[in-house]
């Protein structure tokens, strides 16, 4: 599969069981969390890529005061343009909003999030120190140590300011 065949969809009822196996997958269960809020990523909107009734790739966010935040983010592919595709889908979806900025939370041990986040326009803003500690007493599934052995202690804030 190239760039081009990517299809996607805005994720609907019929996805969220997919939806949320997909989700429990990557993540550890259902609920994620950003600056000490919970989330139910079931229950968000967002955009599917499928194909066969597996999915490909996913993006929830959730919008609230002019603004909106990318919960979760997973492509099952690799510098393949997926990632980049529902990033555009969802930045779209504020604009048409008129949402003033797009933001999302990272955590420390995340350095490809955090190169994929900054080559597409969005800024660090936000380091959380010790923020994990808060995060894991609401999801206890979050490990202790992440991508390439890193101990997963803080969180990072990026934004994309939108005209």
């Amino acid at each position: 599969m190239n760039k081009l065949d990517f299809k996607i969809s805005e994720i609907n009822s019929t996805d969220k069981t997919l939806v949320s196996d997909f989700i429990t997958e990557s993540w550890g269960s259902t609920i994620s969390v950003s600056r000490g809020k919970a989330h139910n990523t079931t229950e968000l909107p967002g955009f599917i890529c499928k194909e066969g009734g597996k999915i490909l790739g996913l993006i929830t966010y959730n919008i609230y005061n002019n603004e909106c935040e990318i919960v979760t983010l997973d492509s099952k592919f690799n510098n393949r343009g997926l990632g980049t595709k529902l990033l555009s889908k969802v930045i779209d979806k504020a604009k048409e909003t008129r949402c003033k900025r797009v933001w999302l939370i990272t955590t420390n041990d995340n350095t490809h999030a955090i190169r994929f986040y900054q080559k597409r326009g969005f800024e660090w803003v936000g380091f959380y120190k010790d923020a994990i500690k808060v995060s894991r007493k609401i999801k206890p599934q979050i490990p202790e140590v992440g991508y390439d052995k890193i101990p997963i202690k803080h969180e990072i804030e990026f934004e994309y300011i939108l005209d």
